[in-house]
């Protein structure tokens, strides 16, 4: 099978991700041989590997839709800055999607861009709505907010300070400090509680 004819027949499934097992048997091949064929199609940019036999297509998928799929099997949201400058807290436009997961924290650089992932504890994955119905997890302004204080120790530095931040009459303090509640570490959620008082207080002493 031509490599043009085959991203043709992928382009027919109407799946910006998909499975070998699912181009397999679209095309009518055995794995192996669809193997081969996706490889061909990533050299030369049509698709491309996420992990664990699981594909892109290039031009029908977003960066920001991608990253629901990066952790696979653990679930995720977008957080941090990412999801700071989504709710307009923050304006400086992160050059990364900072994504929360139970998985274990590590870059992923896709062809659309780079992904860094985070680690927090199952017993905080929470806070989070569906963008849309197909699209990835995000976390509301008051989970984003805690989150970057949770990572504060990161050994990365990227979770020392903000940049500017605007804070909006609908965030909700109350909200907030549910979340720091819900961190099992005692430690942890001390310095939370900490820096989130002093980030509070900054904040009513720039509205004076």
């Amino acid at each position: 099978m031509k490599i043009i004819d085959a991203y043709a027949c992928i382009l027919k499934l109407g799946q910006p991700v998909f499975r070998t097992d699912d181009a397999a048997l679209y095309l009518n091949l055995k794995n192996a041989h669809a193997s081969k064929i996706l490889s061909r199609l990533k050299e030369s940019g049509h698709v491309f590997h996420i992990n664990r036999g699981l594909w892109a297509v290039k031009e029908k998928i977003a960066l920001w839709d991608l990253t629901k799929y990066l952790t696979i099997p653990f679930p995720n949201y977008i957080s941090l800055q990412s999801a700071l400058y989504h709710h307009g807290i923050i304006s400086q436009i992160p050059s990364v999607i900072y994504i929360v997961s139970p998985a274990r924290s590590r870059t992923i650089r896709t062809a659309l861009g780079t992904v860094s992932v985070h680690h927090v504890h199952s017993s905080f994955f929470r806070g989070c709505v569906r963008t849309s119905d197909e699209g990835p997890m995000i976390a509301t302004k008051e989970k984003a907010l805690i989150d970057f204080m949770y990572l504060h120790p990161s050994k990365s530095g990227f979770f020392r300070a903000l940049p500017e931040v605007e804070i909006h009459r609908n965030f909700s303090v109350h909200r907030a400090r549910k979340f720091i509640g819900c961190i099992k570490s005692k430690r942890r959620r001390s310095m939370v509680n900490r820096l989130f008082e002093e980030f509070m207080s900054k904040i009513q002493d720039k509205g004076q």
